[in-house]
């Protein structure tokens, strides 16, 4: 699945970024599925934004966006329902766990909905993340850095021909970032899946074929 921006501007950005030069937006842009995009951010420059167009959550845009053959200018909820589920999976900054449920069901639900990874998976993949011993705990009571690992492997529960990521590790410490980063690299190349991280610091976590600055 190819990924197509054509003249894409967020129209809150738009009076701002008409002085600024950018390698994406207002650009014509096409990226091929297998490829590991990096873009990097300065701060105020739509980095957040980007993955929620990316992933259908915003329409507030100018240009084109399609996720080929699927435009994402006038998607519906149930195409955007059928990308989401086979076609695109996503590490949100804010992570978007439920707060009010536990670690494995957090976990569960992505799991039993997409019916791609078996259970002893899920266990293995939560025990590289150091994340075993928290299955019971309430997502809401979890530190940071233990929600963003979860919510890693909860992207993984997913068929996806491409991972979107918003500042993956950025509530990480090295050890966990470098475990976080084999766990991820490894599901990619075996979906032969393609990835997006956005990050405002540059960074060689992945081997990126293309970076471009936001």
């Amino acid at each position: 699945m190819q990924l197509s921006l054509q003249g894409v501007i967020p129209v809150p950005l738009r009076d701002k970024m008409k002085n600024r030069q950018s390698g994406l937006w207002q650009s014509s842009l096409n990226f091929a599925q297998g490829e590991y995009v990096f873009i990097q951010a300065p701060s105020g420059t739509g980095k957040t934004t980007l993955i929620h167009l990316l992933y259908g959550l915003r329409k507030d845009f100018e240009g084109n966006i399609a996720w080929e053959p699927t435009s994402m200018n006038n998607a519906g909820n149930e195409v955007l329902a059928q990308l989401r589920t086979n076609g695109i999976s996503v590490i949100f900054q804010d992570m978007r766990l439920f707060p009010e449920l536990t670690a494995w069901e957090n976990i569960e639900i992505k799991r039993k909905l997409t019916n791609t990874i078996t259970e002893q998976q899920a266990n293995e993949w939560l025990d590289r993340l150091g994340l075993q011993d928290k299955k019971k705990s309430l997502a809401a009571t979890m530190s940071y850095g233990e929600q963003q690992r979860l919510a890693i492997v909860r992207a993984l529960m997913q068929p996806f021909e491409w991972l979107l990521m918003d500042e993956p590790f950025s509530h990480l410490d090295h050890a966990n970032t470098e475990k976080a980063i084999t766990l991820i690299g490894e599901v990619v190349r075996q979906r032969n899946a393609g990835m997006i991280l956005a990050d405002l610091d540059e960074n060689t976590y992945f081997p990126y074929t293309k970076t471009i600055i936001l």
